[in-house]
């Protein structure tokens, strides 16, 4: 849904790409003229004044070209009759005075549509994109997803601006240009119209030959963007294995594939400026010397010759012009095209609009004999069924590649079990049945790489309930045990964490992370491997924050150190998808299995490392 003029004025920023909506959205993929018309016609007052504008100081120009040949025919009887030559004089200096004001006009139009036009389509591509499943992002580096709707919206501004500018002004110059040479001689205005169409025709033809090039070197363009993100992105893996001379060759590479790419795209450009060049010179003497003509054989004045020359140069050049436009929003269509291919392919998982919120009356979960597997790999969950009760803490366990993981995502629906492949259902309510927003506000995540943004610890720890007053937030930075991190920031709660929090450690990480659960407080609780990367000091200090949070909720923890699971209710174990073992730990502790085989083989690695301690 595009914003209009009177949404905005209604302040109606919300751009709802959702459903039915995002199918429609999906649909410009492949038709990049059709997504420009779209944020077109959401301004339709905004074009329009500018159009009329340009029209009207188009017209004002011919009028004095015009008017320029009334005021040379009459100078030879100027001295008779004065009044002839004042009034020539003052139609040039209205029309003139009319020509830049309409310009001006248009240009002040056009600054407040052709901006908000592109705010319009960043905003709706980065409401579709950011609707895509979490696989669509592992194959895609970001910075060549930011660069793309940076080259959507850029391209549609600089097509916006080539037609306001250049191709709009130029056409209707050409066109009335011929309608007063037609004054002087109808079969000059002809022959002029024959050739200007056979020109542009002919120019755009040649332009369209290089549509791929163009294409080329957009994507090569956009790959670019994405490599210098991901290098920027990784700069301390860069330092720390003295890298810096490999990348910047390897960047170097990526530099001269775009250079290649663009070059090839800029010389096709000059190739046609030069056939249209050639094709000009020769078609300006022709036309010169036809007017001569003319008036040797007094059926053209002197003013006619002027008038023509002048209008019919302007027509020859106007077609150059218009040619050159046209090929310079092809190169600029195609990258629209390029980037919306990219950007508008379909989303994996559609949320369906209209469902109703979720209603979690108990917070008991099950898995429904789900059978799930990625897009080109192997069944990652096969007929696995799960009950948790309200209030239960649940621990998964098993080796890597089981599909613990695959179990949160299913629970949070980053994904969506095939039709016919089973269910996820929390209180009795079927995932996809109910509203995703109202799903992430029942569920709290505290993963393993914490990733916060790079803004205030305030804005970080709101950022599951935007509302919280500042209380609320120290209030539940007690409970995380991380009061004393706050106060030993020089900003406080206004400092700022930089990109991806790297200016804390990780264990202070995690305690934000627990501090925004508990802010979040939402009654079921997602824990992936949420103490693994700290050291025994962080993790004893972190452990207890958790041992807190989990207290009154459903909890679902993923550990490879079975110990924090120690104080859970139930164990399960998981291999190759299947649910192989379930229990209190002490039960699995007990008995052969998965878990017994882990804590016998830590058992042995630990009793082998104090006897190291001793003997040494």
């Amino acid at each position: 849904m595009v914003t209009t003029d009177a949404d905005r004025a209604d302040g109606g920023r919300r751009f709802d790409t959702r459903g039915r909506r995002a199918k429609a959205l999906g649909q410009y993929a492949n038709k990049p003229v059709r997504l420009l018309m779209r944020y077109v016609w959401a301004h339709p007052y905004g074009h329009a004044l500018v159009v009329a504008s340009l029209t009207a100081a188009v017209g004002c120009a011919l009028g004095a070209q015009f008017a320029i040949r009334d005021l040379i025919d009459t100078l030879p009887t100027g001295h008779a009759h004065p009044a002839r030559v004042l009034d020539a004089f003052f139609v040039i200096v209205a029309l003139l005075f009319a020509d830049n004001l309409f310009w001006r006009l248009a240009g002040l139009a056009g600054v407040r549509t052709f901006v908000a036009v592109t705010g319009d389509a960043r905003r709706e591509l980065f409401g579709y994109l950011i609707g895509h499943s979490p696989t669509y992002f592992s194959n895609a580096q970001p910075g060549t997803l930011a660069s793309r709707i940076s080259a959507t919206a850029n391209a549609i501004f600089t097509i916006e601006n080539t037609s306001a500018w250049s191709a709009i002004p130029t056409f209707l110059t050409v066109v009335g240009s011929v309608v007063l040479i037609g004054w002087v001689s109808i079969g000059m205005a002809f022959a002029l119209v024959v050739i200007s169409a056979f020109m542009t025709a002919f120019l755009f033809w040649l332009a369209r030959k290089g549509s791929e090039r163009h294409l080329h070197f957009a994507s090569r363009a956009a790959s670019v963007d994405g490599e210098l993100v991901d290098l920027l992105g990784n700069m301390p893996t860069i330092k720390a294995f003295d890298a810096t001379a490999r990348e910047c060759l390897r960047f170097g590479n990526f530099l001269d594939n775009e250079i290649r790419s663009r070059q090839s795209s800029l010389r096709h450009l000059e190739k046609l400026r030069l056939v249209h060049a050639v094709m000009t010179v020769v078609l300006s003497c022709l036309l010169l010397g036809w007017v001569v003509w003319l008036w040797s054989g007094e059926r053209a004045t002197t003013g006619d010759v002027v008038l023509v020359s002048s209008l019919g140069f302007a027509i020859l050049h106007g077609t150059r012009d218009l040619a050159v436009a046209l090929v310079d929003m092809t190169q600029h269509v195609a990258r629209l095209a390029e980037a919306a291919q990219f950007l508008l392919v379909p989303r994996e998982m559609e949320q369906r609009m209209g469902v109703p919120n979720l209603e979690v009356r108990d917070a008991n979960i099950d898995f429904e004999d789900i059978s799930f597997s990625y897009p080109g790999r192997r069944r990652v969950l096969d007929h696995f069924s799960l009950h948790i009760d309200a209030g239960q803490r649940v621990g998964l366990v098993g080796p890597s590649g089981a599909g613990k993981s695959t179990v949160l995502a299913l629970l949070l629906r980053w994904f969506d079990p095939p039709p016919g492949a089973g269910a996820v259902c929390i209180s009795g309510q079927r995932l996809p049945d109910v509203s995703l927003k109202s799903l992430h506000e029942a569920v709290s995540v505290v993963p393993q790489d914490i990733s916060l943004f790079n803004r205030s610890l305030l804005d970080n720890l709101r950022y599951g309930r935007p509302e919280a007053t500042e209380k609320e937030v120290l209030q539940a930075c007690e409970h995380a045990g991380c009061l004393d991190l706050i106060r030993s920031l020089p900003d406080g709660l206004h400092t700022v964490v930089g990109d991806r929090g790297a200016r804390l450690s990780g264990g202070q990480r995690q305690r934000i992370a627990i501090a925004r659960a508990f802010l979040k407080d939402a009654p079921i609780l997602l824990l992936d491997e949420a103490t693994s990367a700290l050291d025994s000091a962080s993790e004893a200090v972190v452990q207890a924050a958790l041992d807190k949070l989990m207290k009154g909720r459903t909890v679902v923890a993923i550990a490879h150190r079975l110990p924090t699971l120690q104080n859970f209710d139930r164990i399960v174990v998981i291999q190759r998808g299947r649910l192989v073992d379930d229990g209190a730990p002490g039960d699995l502790a007990r008995r052969a299995g998965i878990y017994r085989d882990v804590l016998l083989r830590r058992e042995r690695r630990d009793a082998g490392r104090t006897a190291r301690i001793v003997d040494s």
